[in-house]
């Protein structure tokens, strides 16, 4: 998804000077990383750098993370936790690099001050991350802490639900203005239509979280997180009225999630739930969306059992949905290809380590 975390960096003014399969790199200061961590809606965590040095040892790990000022970034009677990615061949456990850092940091407190902040698994007050791959080390502050791929709002998640950040960055692949019919069968907890009913209402999905790593560095400043939640609001906008937002599932219960989910995330009032079955869906005139997440068939015996149901979108989408773009977000690919239409579009995604595809169909008006 890192195109689609680079297009959002972009879309902050920002110049992206970098963008990796599995990351995107650009210069600036702790404010940009508080910005980035409260607006973006695909990312997963913000990690600002601290330092980079050569290393070839353990002992080389240590040298280089003593040197550096700790205590200008963590309180005295604060409490840090170390994340790692290691590939070095003098390292067989990430866990011994991890604990070699944070001996370093905590002897480097104990020689200026006698005293040393707390350290252990938590990720609700300073988060660092170390990045050390041969000889190349670099350290970072991780700003985000808990994950910003969820997004705070999901108090029912129901049955195995879409990642918060994999809907958005779902919807944003489909290029969705937030001006046209958004329909969503097949809802489940909802997560789909609320991530376009945030996006087309401008609302930021930091607006539904209260702590952050970043809130717990010495550079944190209550005044300048204001200022930027205030900007935030002031830029959300009322939705076009001529917009509507369906989402539909033949499961009462599946319903009843996705409602109290939007409720939490305050756009209940902009979605349409409706009790039906898919093929039953309202598809109202003028040009929009329709997508669907429909299950994978991850067990035995399952793949045959749904191939009627991805056969049906098929149909439904032929007879439904004209002048609309149809999407199928699914996990199976073979089972994707079986919708019946030709796709124009096949975009690579992941969820988790499920290899996925969005499906892009053109639905022309008969």
């Amino acid at each position: 998804m890192s195109e689609v975390v680079a297009q959002e960096v972009r879309d902050l003014n920002l110049k992206v000077d970098k963008v990796d399969r599995l990351s995107v790199e650009l210069q600036g200061d702790f404010l940009t990383a508080m910005k980035l961590n409260l607006h973006l809606r695909c990312a997963n965590r913000v990690l600002l750098e601290a330092v980079s040095f050569e290393a070839h040892t353990a002992n080389d790990l240590y040298k280089h993370v003593r040197k550096f000022e700790w205590e200008m970034h963590i309180p005295l009677n604060g409490y840090f936790t170390i994340d790692s990615f290691v590939h070095n061949d003098t390292i067989r456990d990430n866990r011994f690099a991890n604990q070699k850092m944070k001996d370093a940091i905590a002897d480097r407190f104990m020689r200026e001050y006698q005293k040393r902040p707390d350290s252990g698994p938590n990720r609700d007050k300073t988060c660092l991350y170390m990045h050390w791959v041969e000889n190349k080390c670099a350290l970072y502050f991780d700003t985000t802490g808990e994950t910003i791929a969820k997004h705070g709002y999901r108090v029912n998640p129901w049955k195995a639900p879409m990642l918060e950040s994999l809907a958005a960055a779902a919807i944003k692949n489909t290029g969705w203005n937030g001006e046209s019919h958004f329909i969503n069968p097949m809802c489940g907890s909802g997560t789909l239509a609320i991530e376009a009913a945030l996006m087309a209402a401008n609302i930021i999905p930091g607006m539904f979280r209260e702590n952050y790593a970043f809130m717990h560095l010495r550079a944190f400043r209550k005044e300048d997180f204001d200022q930027l939640m205030q900007e935030a609001i002031a830029a959300e906008k009322d939705v076009p009225s001529h917009m509507r937002i369906i989402a539909t599932d033949h499961d009462a219960r599946a319903l009843r999630a996705a409602e109290q989910n939007a409720e939490e995330a305050g756009v209940d009032h902009m979605i349409e739930f409706v009790k039906c079955d898919y093929s039953e869906t309202e598809v109202p005139f003028g040009p929009g969306i329709v997508i669907l997440n429909p299950e994978y068939g991850e067990r035995l015996g399952e793949e045959e059992e749904l191939l009627p149901v991805y056969q049906g979108i098929g149909d439904f989408f032929k007879q439904e949905c004209d002048g609309k773009k149809g999407y199928v977000f699914t996990g199976n690919i073979p089972l994707g290809k079986r919708v019946g239409l030709k796709a124009s579009r096949r975009i690579e995604m992941q969820n988790g380590r499920i290899d996925c595809r969005l499906f892009e169909y053109k639905i022309y008006q008969s």
